[in-house]
C-alpha cells in the first residue's frame, strides 16, 4: 500500500510551521495536536492554517477552524481533504 500523499503533505506542513525536525515522523493520523504537541499554541494554529492553505492552494471557512478539527492529525487531514476534493 502506498503512503496517503495527503497525509504527508499535512504532516510535513505541521513539521514546516511547527519547526518540529525529526519529531514529525512520530506524527501518524492519531496524533493528538492541540494540547500535546508544545509548539502548537494559538499563534502557531494560524502558522498551519497559512501553510496548509499555500500548500494547497485552498482557503478554510472561519467555521473550520475549530478545536475538533486541530484534535488529531487525522481530524486535520480530513479537513484538507473537503477542501481538496
Amino acid at each position: 500500500m502506498s503512503p496517503d500523499p495527503v497525509f504527508q503533505q499535512v504532516v510535513a506542513s505541521i513539521s514546516h510551521s511547527l519547526q518540529l525536525g525529526e519529531r514529525s515522523a512520530q506524527l501518524s493520523l492519531d496524533t493528538r495536536l492541540l494540547g500535546h504537541i508544545p509548539e502548537l499554541d494559538s499563534m502557531a494554529v494560524l502558522t498551519v492554517i497559512t501553510g496548509l492553505e499555500e500548500h494547497f492552494a485552498i482557503t478554510f471557512d472561519e467555521d473550520d477552524i475549530t478545536a475538533e478539527s486541530f484534535e488529531t492529525v487525522g481530524n486535520l487531514v480530513d479537513l484538507v481533504r473537503c477542501r481538496v476534493d
